[in-house]
């Protein structure tokens, strides 16, 4: 059988390892870090475990599961998962790991947080706190300003598809929703909060076409009775997960011929010979190394892989070089954990913090992890995490400096007051100083005569960039990509738009390949069929050079 050689590990490198071994396919992976999973691994804090317990469990970032997932789900539940308590396998695989988050907290510094739901209202509570927040909303938008908003994303929903990747990728999401002439409050939940929490991305510079392409899948799961719109795992990522994922995949009495997968194992270059990649150099046990393979896809990140697009590259397919230039459309968006003595569930489900400066959002964590007994880690004096994001570093904090300009010390203090500013209200102190344990930020950032420096930034997807975006198969014979900056109908950077990919890689291999095998299932974002009517008279127009009317005929 041909053989397929991947580079990187995460989530993309083991969803396309996966759906090849499925099919007869030789596999080998080399990850450049020293733990699996890419951006979606755990990341234990160095050092904190004494007294034979392991590190505390720290990540790059927590993780969120919406319904209108469909790869990854499906991939999930082709990983075997036996629980190491009960020893029984999960019917459903290492996807019996999510559990449902049934709240989304609003915060604003100093205010009255708005609690609402996370999915569509199952229990007399839900409706409950419907009722409540209507007759009693706790943030006021004025009636001029939620009627036009809905306008727009009305319009949105009844566009045709070409309209979207040609028209609305060409205007900011701020430009779109009119921002600019709205209110304050508008502005902080429908443009900069929503943007910033949702993709690190700025309201004045995202693409119309992919934050309301996933705000309309975010807000159809809200209205889904049969659905589960907010899932997030039941303990640290690469145990409950990546690593299940990793030991099924290599192992050796489970296939007659499982990956073999590297770890501190990066690509050093990409070696051509005629019209076809001949080799790639990979650093393994710290000597560089010839790798040979008869496909080779490559899925590590877009600033990444732009280091090794060559002359030879560009050559025998011009377009690779949009790869070097969608370098430039990263941001920055990267965890940090608060480790607490006693444990403060909070919300259960996702908290945004609308005044935050950075952006941050979190979760406190522990409330899902209902198995994971964290006195056993760490000096066993933790009883609760509070897992944080930082979407946006190019902001004054609370501290008048920028998130990327500060110490790590400085991020702590500044994210911890924000988040204090936001949860201490109505003469509650929820969050104290006297119970924070300790503190990890993500080690990708790292300090560098002074300056920091993210080793794992994230791409966004500004406007005019849907068009130099990559497809999976390149006119190199042999090459293929898989990341999350390839197109795919999923669009925006995330775990499910890395596993897209990664099938698209595959069934491009495929394509080229002897090898008689099906292609990977790949999913469409869901709409409902009520608007196809719409979409096919506003084709129409938009064929005719005529702007949307939001009409069914006409």
């Amino acid at each position: 059988m041909p053989k397929v050689v991947i580079l990187g590990g995460g989530v993309a490198g083991l969803s396309a390892a996966h759906e090849l071994l499925e099919r007869g396919f030789e596999v080998e992976v080399y990850e450049s870090k020293t733990i699996a999973g890419g951006k979606a691994r755990s990341i234990p804090v160095k050092g904190s475990g004494t007294d034979g317990r392991p590190d505390l469990p720290g990540e790059h970032g927590f993780r969120f599961f919406p319904s209108f997932y469909k790869h990854l789900p499906d991939t999930m539940k082709r990983i075997p998962y036996k629980n190491p308590k009960t020893g029984v396998f999960n019917s459903n695989g290492v996807y019996g790991n999510l559990v449902q988050a049934t709240r989304l907290g609003l915060y604003q510094f100093g205010q009255t947080p708005l609690i609402t739901l996370a999915g569509f209202p199952r229990t007399l509570s839900d409706w409950a706190l419907i009722f409540r927040d209507l007759i009693f909303p706790p943030v006021k938008f004025s009636l001029s300003d939620l009627t036009f908003f809905a306008t727009r994303i009305f319009q949105i929903l009844t566009s045709c598809e070409e309209r979207r990747t040609d028209d609305y990728d060409k205007l900011s999401w701020w430009h779109y929703i009119d921002a600019e002439n709205r209110s304050k409050t508008y502005q902080d939940f429908f443009a900069n909060g929503l943007t910033r929490s949702l993709a690190a991305a700025q309201g004045q510079l995202a693409s119309t076409k992919t934050i309301g392409t996933i705000f309309i899948q975010l807000f159809l799961d809200l209205l889904r009775p049969a659905t589960t719109s907010d899932l997030l795992l039941n303990g640290p990522t690469n145990d409950v997960w990546i690593e299940p994922w990793v030991s099924y995949l290599t192992d050796s009495n489970l296939h007659a011929k499982p990956v073999k997968y590297w770890l501190n194992s990066p690509l050093k270059a990409i070696n051509c010979k005629g019209q076809k990649i001949y080799s790639v150099t990979v650093e393994i046990e710290g000597k560089p190394s010839e790798v040979r393979g008869d496909y080779y896809l490559f899925a590590v990140p877009v600033e990444a892989m732009a280091n090794y697009i060559t002359k030879d590259l560009t050559d025998i397919d011009p377009s690779l070089a949009s790869i070097i230039e969608l370098k430039q459309y990263v941001r920055w968006m990267n965890g940090i954990q608060f480790f607490l003595k006693e444990d403060v569930p909070m919300v259960r489900g996702h908290v945004a913090y609308v005044d935050s400066p950075w952006a941050v959002t979190s979760i406190s964590q522990h409330q899902f992890w209902a198995n994971v007994d964290l006195s056993k880690y760490g000096d066993g004096k933790v009883r609760g995490i509070i897992s944080a994001d930082i979407s946006d570093w190019f902001t004054l904090g609370l501290n008048g400096k920028e998130a990327r300009n500060c110490t790590r010390e400085e991020i702590k203090d500044d994210v911890w007051k924000q988040m204090k500013l936001s949860i201490n209200v109505n003469g509650r102190e929820i969050l104290k100083d006297s119970n924070l344990h300790s503190w990890s930020l993500d080690p990708d950032i790292t300090c560098h005569d002074t300056e920091l420096s993210n080793g794992e930034p994230l791409l966004v997807n500004y406007v005019c960039t849907w068009g130099i975006r990559p497809k999976a198969n390149t006119q190199v014979s042999n090459m293929f990509l898989a990341s999350d900056y390839v197109q795919t109908f999923t669009d925006i950077a995330c775990m499910e738009a890395a596993n897209e990919a990664a099938r698209r890689a595959v069934n491009s291999i495929l394509s080229v390949s002897s090898v008689s095998q099906p292609n990977c299932q790949i999913w469409d974002l869901h709409e409902p069929s009520i608007f196809k009517l719409w979409h096919l008279n506003d084709y129409r127009r938009w064929k005719k050079g005529l702007p949307w009317n939001g009409r069914i005929f006409g």
